[in-house]
């Protein structure tokens, strides 16, 4: 008899340690690429944040793991790297990718755009989402709205700019749509990586920059070469990331772990707009201590900004199908939320 419940126990035990590995197998792993330093306010954050969350509302089934930009593949590689399978997963924002399709720039940030909570309303009310995802599956990828951040600055200069004319001929790192305005006005525009700007700055590879919000330029210390700061950020009035998934991996996942992964996403969309909204204020008053001096564009020059982008718009809407497709949708859109716009807020 004790010889038979030996053998029980090493059968209960033997099953017991294959249903363990079974659970172990079964859990779902995305590697997922970062544009972004994960110790970067807001930008690389809100990626571990998401690791984060997916882990939490997943119970853990779902793994989907932060890496370091350049740590996979270049960070500027990752679009194509998820096309071709060789990775899962990217934390980015679809601005990033206007070289591939002119139309994903305008799910990232427009120029003279919609503020978060108008933006929020067109990418997931009214069919911005769904026209992104139009465009990324021809390309093999699915992704999502993940997060949104405060509206930006719209640069750091050396000298007061007091007329655009003095922009011309001046080496400018500039992002997304609003780099095609800058060029419209005479710059020279560069998309360089965050972690490389400000070596850039300081060795006067580029006479200005523009990257993101107060708190975020604050961190990567600007202030230091460029004490001139202007807004508002009339190119970036809200920004959005995104999670991007390679479209065979997005579609062997269960429903219920699409839903989780979606959920996450939007909760990280509203972690990002309520961080954003509350860290301005006191970043801004360090940045006055600092020296810096703070300035708003007068009118004129930004009416003279907003007319150069109507015309890049213009040209990109009738050059690029896909493009016109949302930038109709949107403008559509924007025009039916200015009735509302008007009537229900203060200004």
């Amino acid at each position: 008899m004790p010889g038979l419940m030996r053998v029980a126990c090493a059968l209960t035990l033997g099953a017991t340690l294959a249903l363990s590995a079974g659970v172990a197998d079964a859990k779902t792993k995305l590697k997922m690429g970062s544009a972004f330093p994960s110790k970067l306010v807001q930008l690389g954050s809100l990626g571990k944040q998401l690791e984060a969350t997916v882990d939490s509302v997943s119970g853990g089934e779902i793994e989907l793991k932060f890496y370091e930009p350049g740590a996979l593949v270049p960070a500027l590689e990752m679009f194509d790297a998820i096309k071709a399978g060789a990775l899962d997963a990217a934390w980015s924002t679809p601005g990033y990718w206007q070289g591939k399709e002119p139309a994903l720039a305008l799910f990232s940030a427009v120029p003279f755009g919609p503020s978060a909570g108008e933006y929020a309303g067109w990418l997931l009310n009214g069919g911005g989402q769904e026209l992104m995802q139009k465009v990324y599956a021809k390309h093999n990828i699915h992704s999502m709205i993940c997060g949104v951040i405060a509206p930006e600055a719209s640069g750091w200069f050396r000298e007061e700019i007091t007329s655009l004319d003095q922009l011309k001929g001046k080496k400018m790192r500039f992002f997304g749509l609003g780099a095609k305005v800058m060029q419209r006005l005479g710059v020279d525009t560069q998309l360089l990586a965050g972690a490389d700007i400000y070596p850039a700055l300081e060795r006067g590879t580029i006479d200005a920059t523009e990257y993101s919000m107060p708190a975020i330029d604050l961190d990567l210390g600007f202030y230091q070469v460029a004490k001139h700061y202007y807004f508002p950020g009339w190119h970036q009035q809200s920004t959005v990331f995104e999670l991007m998934v390679n479209l065979e991996k997005w579609n062997e996942l269960s429903d219920v772990q699409k839903a989780q992964i979606e959920t996450a996403c939007l909760a990280n969309f509203t972690i990002g707009l309520a961080e954003g909204e509350a860290i301005q204020g006191k970043a801004l008053k360090e940045l006055k201590e600092k020296g810096v001096t703070i300035h708003r564009w007068p009118q004129e020059i930004l009416d003279q900004i907003e007319t150069a982008w109507n015309e890049v718009a213009a040209e990109n809407a009738a050059e690029d199908a896909g493009f016109k497709e949302a930038w109709d949708s949107l403008q559509a859109f924007r025009a039916e939320y200015k009735v509302w716009n008007d009537l229900g807020y203060l200004k």
